[in-house]
């Protein structure tokens, strides 16, 4: 299965496994369109992304970040 732009936590679940130093709010959204649009998985129009698209995998990967932290 794909990932689309909406799937935001499996996005940002497999941004932790790759990423698992990396805290989410220093990555600038050009970066992480970048990696998600590099992802294995993922299979969407990279073109249909935007501004709250990107915020919204930030977010949850934060959340992903600060779980696996605890």
């Amino acid at each position: 299965m794909k990932l689309n732009w909406t799937d935001t936590e499996d996005i940002a679940i497999e941004l932790a496994d790759k990423y698992p130093d990396t805290n989410p709010l220093s990555v600038r959204f050009t970066d992480l369109y970048r990696w998600v649009t590099e992802l294995e998985s993922f299979g969407d129009d990279p073109k249909t992304s935007n501004e709250a698209k990107l915020e919204a995998i930030q977010m949850a990967w934060l959340e992903e970040y600060n779980d696996r932290k605890d």
